[in-house]
């Protein structure tokens, strides 16, 4: 798990992202296309055309990191927006990263007695 500080903000960059694009290129699309500054500090998560793949870029003021993620089963849940970019919380991004829907978190098992 990504150590999210207190007041970072989440953006997901709604539509598919080549996942061949590097530190470099996903910085210039922050900056280009979403219109954001890619050094204030915030994450910016963006997803294959797969869906099993996202990418994780973060300036913390030191330097740029870029993690990624596959899932061996499934797909990331991903929204379907025109304006480019959508806001999560840092629980939201914590579910995202688990395969888990962020929308609607449902527990998918629960013991139904003690013991």
């Amino acid at each position: 798990m990504i150590p999210v500080p207190s007041g970072v903000r989440v953006w997901l960059a709604t539509g598919t992202t080549d996942m061949r694009r590097g530190m470099n290129g996903l910085t210039l699309q922050v900056q280009e296309a979403l219109g954001r500054d890619p050094h204030a500090g915030d994450l910016y998560v963006f997803r294959g055309r797969r869906g099993d793949l996202i990418k994780v870029l973060w300036d913390d003021g030191l330097g740029t990191s870029l993690y990624a993620k596959r899932l061996e089963r499934g797909r990331f849940i991903w929204p379907s927006s025109a304006d480019g970019v959508i806001a999560i919380s840092a629980a939201q991004l914590g579910y995202l990263l688990e395969g888990i829907d962020w929308r609607n978190p449902v527990r998918s098992w629960r013991p139904d007695r003690a013991g």
